[in-house]
């Protein structure tokens, strides 16, 4: 069970909150985005009137439309994640001692599903606005489709596990909520955490970021370049994730945290709603940044994703040499730390000192809330629910930073001291 960093008091009523209050969050978010202008005081408005019967009334109801476009997204992704080639790739090993095998091929997987959704828009077989138009349908359905699909995960945990890496707490909320496997698969070559997280969640956020381009221009006989903005610094993120999607294998989404409402639920619905917000509001809020700004912007957006990439390798390289690599034109600097497995084995891990990985224990977190805030900016200040994405995903990152390094302090005991002594700040060097 994944190791809580606050009281269990805090914990399980902030567990309880965004099992109850996420789901119409969603739902808020949309409406707000799409029939009030993106203005908060004016849904506020409306629910002073009307109350708890407003959010019935404005709760759009799944359609068959919205159930035939997420089955033929995610069964055309399940289909490319088990058919395309790939190279193997190793996990790291797990707390019981597993290393799960998984086939890389989530770059093909990317531009054959960003050059077939194109292709069929091209064609005039499939108009991508029609997803926008039926945007609340699906989030609906996402909503309760997703909420079936962690209960049948966690009946899983309990009759089918597919490793050791699996078992319950004993407390039914926390077992949904964090789930009960680790690597759930279905057969031995289906990844049901990389489906959800990088080819069903990660893909979804390009594809509706195609999506939005694509509506504005029908809309309004061209596409603003706030929003192209918007659109290519998104694409190149997606791109840089799906470029190094091995190395998101070796990260606390999958390597530490189980597959439950907290992470499933999350990728199959808040990255398809939240993480595209900034251009979803944009669709209906033109703004022209004149060529200038929006060069600016532009290039400050794609330098931050190439840090955030830049981190991510470094440490990837440092890995896979076992530390017999280059970093910024040097031997690194590192701490050798050993660990005991659940299964009472002793192993070491090599932990990276210097380059970015020196500045602060988290600092890839930098770039990566810098990258949303550049994509999110093309927007302007007009609304502050457009922000909301970039809110979310510092908290996110904050906390994440405080679970990772609780974790490590308790799996590397004195050497995680000696690497905090080394490396003082969790996230921004000098400050925090």
């Amino acid at each position: 069970m994944a190791e809580t960093v606050h009281s269990p008091i805090v914990t399980y009523a902030s567990m309880l909150s965004l099992l109850a209050f996420c789901p119409p969050f969603v739902i808020l978010l949309w409406y707000t985005m799409v029939h009030q202008d993106g203005s908060v005081t004016k849904t506020f408005g409306y629910f002073w009137e009307s109350g708890v019967q407003g959010l019935i009334d404005i709760w759009p109801r799944p359609t068959m439309i919205a159930w035939k476009i997420i089955f033929c997204y995610g069964a055309f992704e399940a289909a490319l994640q088990l058919l395309l080639p790939g190279r193997r790739v190793e996990g790291p090993i797990s707390p019981a001692g597993n290393r799960p095998v998984y086939k890389a091929n989530g770059l093909a997987a990317y531009f054959v599903t960003l050059a077939t959704y194109l292709g069929l828009w091209w064609f005039g077989i499939f108009n991508p606005a029609i997803v926008y138009d039926h945007l609340g349908e699906i989030f609906s359905a996402l909503i309760f489709g997703s909420l079936i699909f962690c209960v049948l995960l966690y009946i899983k945990g309990h009759v089918a596990p597919s490793s050791s890496d699996s078992g319950s707490c004993g407390n039914l909320i926390i077992d949904f909520y964090w789930g009960m496997e680790l690597y759930p698969r279905i057969g031995k070559n289906f990844d049901i955490k990389v489906f959800t997280n990088c080819r069903f969640g990660m893909m979804s956020w390009a594809v509706l970021a195609v999506t939005y381009c694509i509506k504005q221009y029908e809309i309004n006989g061209k596409v603003s370049d706030s929003m192209l903005v918007n659109t290519i610094l998104m694409l190149v993120y997606v791109t840089k994730f799906f470029w190094w999607e091995a190395g998101y294998w070796n990260t606390m989404d999958i390597a530490h945290d189980r597959a439950g409402f907290y992470i499933c639920w999350g990728c199959l619905v808040w990255v398809p709603s939240v993480y595209t917000s900034p251009g979803m509001y944009l669709v209906n809020h033109p703004v022209e940044l004149g060529i200038q700004l929006a060069i600016y912007i532009l290039v400050a957006g794609i330098l931050c994703i190439y840090i955030n990439y830049d981190c991510d390798r470094q440490r990837q390289e440092f890995r896979r040499t076992n530390g017999k690599c280059s970093v910024w034109g040097r031997a690194p600097s590192k701490i050798v730390a050993s660990y005991t497995t659940t299964s009472g084995e002793t192993k070491t891990s090599l932990l990276l000192t210097s380059g970015w990985w020196g500045l602060a224990r988290h600092f890839h977190y930098v770039p990566e809330i810098l990258s949303a805030f550049f994509w999110t900016v093309p927007a302007l200040f007009d609304n502050f629910l457009a922000y909301f994405y970039v809110i979310f995903l510092t908290i996110l990152l904050f906390d994440r930073a405080k679970r990772d390094d609780d974790r490590c302090r308790s799996k590397y005991g004195k050497y995680w001291k000696l690497y905090c002594e080394k490396v003082k700040y969790r996230i921004i060097p000098g400050i925090y």
